[in-house]
């Protein structure tokens, strides 16, 4: 009796394991450059893009935090298509997960919603 519990104690050991490694191995491919992640669809932020929420600087800032951290894992979105109270509600998610200080996700956030 003693030596099927330590095998139910290994196999349950063993299962974890696997899915442990499994789990990594899916992480690290779901983060791989082989996404399509063509930048030529992004808008470029210039003068006539500043708001009283987001400075020249901050909207270029954003767009090469959104280029280097988003596609690292994802193909991009384009801001155009997500409303502001979309974008609003997702990048602090993503942020989060992406590792942004509070600074990247708000120039991030800048970005994408034009300075709104």
């Amino acid at each position: 009796m003693d030596q099927s519990m330590n095998w139910e104690k290994f196999s349950g050991k063993r299962v974890k394991t696997v899915l442990a490694v499994s789990l990594l191995t899916v992480s690290l491919l779901s983060c791989s450059k082989s996404l399509n992640t063509n930048t030529d669809s992004l808008y470029v932020p210039t003068a006539t893009d500043v708001t009283q929420n987001a400075t020249l600087a901050d909207l270029q800032s954003g767009r090469s935090v959104f280029i280097n951290s988003c596609g690292r894992c994802h193909s991009f979105y384009s801001p155009d298509n997500l409303s502001v109270a979309n974008w609003n509600a997702i990048i602090p998610n993503m942020a989060s997960r992406a590792g942004l200080s509070a600074s990247e996700a708000a120039q991030v956030t800048k970005y994408v919603t034009r300075g709104k």
